[in-house]
């Protein structure tokens, strides 16, 4: 039998760039904050937290997908792996920010 690769872990949390709480998201996994976009690089699978890595994901760009929506990719400051997320601006809980997502795909940041 195949062990899935995603694995739900919804806890909220203290973003480690900007310092705000993060509540969960309620029907996935947040991995990164709605405030400013940035993630921990701690997970090898979705939800494990398997990675020893830990360093600050930032967001390098934005892209759309017909299906998934937007997807956020972004760059570990200590190891320079690339990771993308999907964005959870249509969450009812501190929805991700929009213009921020925007501004990603348009290459403005």
């Amino acid at each position: 039998m195949e062990e899935k690769r995603f694995r739900k872990n919804d806890d909220s949390f203290v973003c480690a760039n900007c310092g705000k709480t993060v509540e969960p998201l309620g029907y996935s996994s947040r991995n990164h904050c709605p405030f400013c976009l940035c993630s921990l690089h701690v997970d090898v699978n979705p939800g494990d937290r398997a990675n020893e890595c830990g360093g600050l994901l930032v967001p390098i760009r934005a892209e759309t997908d017909p299906r998934k929506g937007y997807i956020i990719i972004h760059r570990c400051e200590k190891c320079g792996e690339i990771r993308r997320n999907r964005a959870a601006h249509e969450a009812k809980i501190q929805p991700d920010d929009l213009r921020k997502i925007i501004k990603l795909t348009a290459g403005e940041i």
